[in-house]
């Protein structure tokens, strides 16, 4: 099983490389956008977006809502096995 978490692009820290900076749950971590750049999606304009992340790379993006709720079942399971 994969699991993806939820961040939001807070800076693009190499526009060659497609690399940029993600806030997941206050953590900040370096990630590979590649996959979600395309003729529609520049690199640019990624700041601000909310994506799932998986193993260093933003598989796709997501809207805050279901950002937020996935956030939430994550925190739920993490309470449960506590």
């Amino acid at each position: 099983m994969c699991l993806g978490i939820p961040g939001q692009i807070i800076e693009i820290t190499d526009f060659a490389k497609k690399l940029a900076t993600v806030n997941i749950s206050g953590v900040k971590r370096e990630v590979n956008i590649a996959c979600i750049v395309d003729e529609e999606h520049s690199v640019e304009s990624c700041i601000g977006d909310w994506v799932l992340v998986h193993v260093g790379f933003a598989m796709n993006r997501l809207d805050k809502e279901e950002a937020a709720e996935t956030l939430k079942l994550l925190q739920e399971v993490a309470a449960v096995m506590n």
